[in-house]
C-alpha cells in the first residue's frame, strides 16, 4: 500500500497558510489568521487594552512646557478620581520624575513586569530618569535602541487597569514619536495634545508637528498655548509676553484645531514644578489653576465622547 505524502510546514512564517503545501491542511485557516503576527506586539496590546484612554503630549519645539502640561494633566485627572499613569518617553531629557515627585523612587522589577513609582497624588510614573544610576548620568542611544526601550516601557510595565495613560514626548518628530505611532496603532490612542507658546517661531514648528500627526494617523485633541502672558505674583495682573503675537490662536483657527486653553507664565506654578509639587493645586483663586481645570475638562470630554 502506497504511503500518503505529507507536506511539511513552510519555513518562512510569512507563507504560513498560503504556501502550496498548505492546501488541504486542516490547520490552514488558523495559520492564515496568525500569519505575520508579532508576539511582542500582541503582549503590548494586552497591556494597552487594559487602559481606557491614552493621551500623548507633543509639541515639536523644545522649551514650551510639554512636560509641565503633561504632569499637570496627569495629576489633575488623578485628583478628579481617575486612575492615571504617566509615561515619560523623553529618553535623553526626562522631567516627569522631578515634576511628579518620584525622583527618589526606583522602578521595581517583579515577575509580572516593571512596577513604576507612584507620585503623592497617585499617578504611576515610568521614566528613564528612574532607571539612571545618578542624576548626572547621560543617556546616549541610537534610533533602534530608543525604539526598543519605548517598546519595553509600554509592554513590560505592569500598568494594570487605568482610566488614563498620559504620554510625555521629547521635541521633534523622530524615533520616539514614530515608535509610539506604530506601537499603539492597534490600540488607538485618543489623541494628541499639542503645546505651543504665542511666538510665530514656535508656531511654525508646531505646524510641522500637526503635519506629522496627520501623516501617521494620530488624532489631535487640541492645542494648549503655554506662557501666553506673565502673571505678576504681587498684583495678579497679566502682561503680554515679549514676542507674543497671538500666533497660537491664529494657528489653531487656520488648521481647524480646537484651542483647549491658554496658560500664563505663572511664577507660582514654576516654583511648584521646580520643587517637585506640580501635582499640588494652586488654589481656587488662581487663574492658572482654573485654566488648567478647563483644559482637563475639555480633554476628558473628548476622550469620553
Amino acid at each position: 500500500m502506497e504511503e500518503s505524502k505529507v507536506s511539511s510546514c513552510p519555513e518562512n512564517l510569512e507563507e504560513a497558510g498560503r504556501a502550496s503545501g498548505c492546501q488541504g491542511c486542516p490547520g490552514q485557516a488558523l495559520c492564515q489568521s496568525q500569519a505575520g503576527r508579532d508576539p511582542a506586539q500582541d503582549a503590548l496590546n494586552i497591556r494597552m487594552r487594559a487602559i481606557k484612554h491614552k493621551v500623548i503630549v507633543m509639541s515639536g519645539k523644545g522649551g514650551v512646557g510639554k512636560s509641565t502640561v503633561a504632569a499637570c494633566l496627569a495629576a489633575r485627572l488623578a485628583l478628579r478620581g481617575a486612575t492615571v499613569a504617566a509615561l515619560d518617553t523623553d529618553i535623553c531629557g526626562p522631567s516627569l520624575p522631578t515634576l511628579l515627585a518620584v525622583s527618589d523612587q526606583e522602578i521595581t522589577n517583579s515577575q509580572w513586569g516593571w512596577l513604576p513609582p507612584v507620585s503623592p497624588c497617585g499617578v504611576k510614573v515610568l521614566s528613564v530618569g528612574s532607571m539612571l544610576p545618578s542624576a548626572d548620568a547621560a543617556v546616549a542611544l541610537r534610533g533602534p535602541r530608543k525604539t526598543h526601550l519605548v517598546r519595553s516601557m509600554l509592554r513590560d510595565t505592569l500598568w494594570g487597569r487605568l482610566n488614563y495613560l498620559v504620554i510625555d514626548t521629547p521635541p521633534g518628530t523622530s524615533d520616539e514619536h514614530l515608535s509610539l505611532a506604530r506601537l499603539l496603532r492597534d490600540t488607538r490612542p485618543d489623541g494628541v495634545v499639542l503645546v505651543t507658546t504665542p511666538q510665530d517661531l514656535v508656531c511654525g514648528v508646531v505646524r510641522r508637528q500637526v503635519t506629522f500627526c496627520r501623516k501617521v494617523g494620530l488624532n489631535i485633541i487640541g492645542m494648549v498655548e503655554n506662557m501666553a502672558e506673565f502673571e505678576c505674583p504681587c498684583c495678579k495682573e497679566r502682561y503680554p509676553v515679549l514676542g507674543g503675537t497671538g500666533a497660537a490662536e491664529r494657528l489653531a483657527a487656520d488648521l481647524g484645531i480646537p484651542l483647549l486653553g491658554t496658560l500664563p507664565l505663572d511664577p507660582a506654578l514654576a516654583t511648584r514644578c521646580e520643587s517637585g509639587s506640580a501635582h499640588n493645586c494652586l488654589g481656587p483663586e488662581s487663574t492658572t489653576e482654573r485654566a488648567l481645570g478647563r483644559i482637563v475638562e475639555k480633554v476628558v470630554r473628548h476622550c469620553e465622547q
